[in-house]
Formats: C-alpha cells, structure tokens, sequence
C-alpha cells in the first residue's frame, strides 16, 4: 500500500491474471500482465498503489465495464469495492504488474481473492497513485513498517543506489515471514509473536541512534503505531514535514472502506494534538 495524495480521477485499466506465487504463510504474490496495460507505467514512486475492484455480490456491471456510469446508474451499495495494495514490481518490458497480498485465512476480501486468483482471470483496477521515493539528497534514509507496507519498503530498498545509509525495519509475524530483498540494506525483522501490532517497531525506532544530517523518514502501517512513530519523528525528533512519509495504511477494527471514510478525520485529530493546534481528545 501507499501514501495518498490529494484525491484526482485514475485511469483504469483491465488486465489478467498470469500467474501467482506463495511468498510466505501470510503473503501471496499475484502478477497480472495481458493488452490492457499498455497504456500502464508505474516508475516515478516507490510507493506506488492501484485500486483492485471487486464485484459487488450478485451484481453483473454492463460492458464496456465504466466505473463512471456504474456510479451514475447503480444504487451506491452495488458499486464496485476497491482495495488498494501496493505495487511490487513493475515491468514495462514484459507488461507485468507484480501485487502482494497479505493472507489473514479466510478473513476479508482480497486476500482469499489472491489465494484463489487462476491465470487467465480478468482483474480491473485504477491507478497508479503514489507520492514517495527515496530523496537522493537526503543523508540517510529511515524506512519503518508492518507487512502491508513491505512491498514499498522493499522496493524502496532496492531503488536506493549501493552504499547509501539506511535503516530499514520490518515488523512480521515471525521468522517464517521474512523476505529477501534485492539490496545491501540490512533490514531489523522485527517478529511481533503476542505484542501488538507495532510495538516492536516503535521500540526499535525510539532506540535507533540517529545518524547526523538530514534523513527521509517512510512510515506506514498500522496507524496506531503510526500515531506513535509520528510522534517520535515530527515532535520530539522535530523533523521537518517534508522530509516524511508517514501514513496509516490500515487501523485495527476497521475494513478498508471503514478506514479510508474516518482517514481524514483520523488525520487531522493526530495533527492537531501532535503540532499543538487543539487539545488531545
């Protein structure tokens, strides 16, 4: 997943499944290529996203298949659901689009979709989006997230020219979850075991002994712990807006369509508290 910039209208593309891979227990690889992405690029950010649309149940969208007159013509609860994953890796070359899903089991929508997904299966989407990539003038670089944001800290990682100093933390569920990534950064895997979501990062980052010069800070996640390493790194660090990306990607309790309608709510509050605006709620 990625930080969103303001809201604009994306392009949609169509494309098909080619072919999918276990990555780890928990993460599922799904690589979508095919016709319908020729017009696609996504080269310019580390953090660049798309918005898979899901079907709503029983409902059957009139072809060619436009997000536009479905949303002027279907009542709001048969509009297509979207969520939104992060692009691993894309190949102009080839035309493939690379997704990670995080597995929960059976828990949600797009994750059982991914375990599921067959070659040849169509896949709509809109994007790309995205906002962040490493600073080449910054210092050093400090990359903190869960496994939803790993697919854009890894690729992140593996932007960043030999030899630049980074510290990359990666919070999972255990050694079973690592992943290698093509880059002479030594990533902290931090197994989260029984602690909640975050608290490892949070512990990892506050101990992290800072480099001198200026850093480009990428954080995301959970945005509990989020709340936190904000905190950290725009408060009592006192780092300038600008040099982070920081945003929740999910919240505990919360679907995607849940979570992106309090998002901005969300947002808000925490900067008001944190930059001393308003009073903490």
């Amino acid at each position: 997943m990625a930080e969103r910039p303001a809201r604009k209208s994306r392009r949609m593309h169509t494309a098909q499944v080619v072919r999918t891979e276990r990555m780890t227990p928990h993460m599922q690889r799904v690589v979508l290529g095919g016709d319908g992405l020729a017009d696609f690029s996504a080269d310019t950010c580390t953090d660049h996203y798309v918005k898979l649309l899901f079907p709503a149940d029983g409902v059957t969208y009139p072809e060619p298949f436009d997000v536009q007159r479905i949303r002027e013509e279907f009542p709001r609860e048969q509009w297509p659901v979207t969520r939104t994953y992060t692009v691993r890796a894309w190949d102009p070359e080839h035309r493939e689009l690379t997704l990670d899903f995080v597995i929960h089991g059976d828990e949600g929508l797009a994750g059982p979709w991914a375990l599921l997904a067959r070659p040849g299966e169509t896949v709509r989407f809109l994007g790309p989006g995205g906002a962040y990539a490493p600073d080449a003038s910054a210092d050093w670089h400090l990359l903190a997230g869960d496994e939803s944001a790993l697919p854009a800290i890894a690729r992140s990682l593996e932007a960043l020219p030999e030899g630049v100093t980074a510290h990359a933390f990666v919070e999972v569920a255990g050694p079973e979850e690592e992943q290698k990534i093509d880059s002479d950064v030594e990533v902290v895997w931090l197994h989260r075991g029984e602690r909640p979501v975050g608290q490892a990062l949070v512990e990892a980052v506050r101990a992290l002994d800072f480099p001198e010069g200026r850093v480009h800070a990428f954080v995301h996640g959970e945005a509990g712990f989020v709340k936190e390493l904000r905190r950290l790194l725009r408060v009592e660090r006192a780092l300038p807006r600008e040099d982070l990306s920081i945003s929740g990607y999910w919240r505990l309790g919360h679907n995607e369509d849940g979570w992106q309608a309090a998002k901005p709510e969300w947002n808000a509050r925490v900067e008001a508290e944190q930059e001393g605006t308003a009073p903490a709620a």
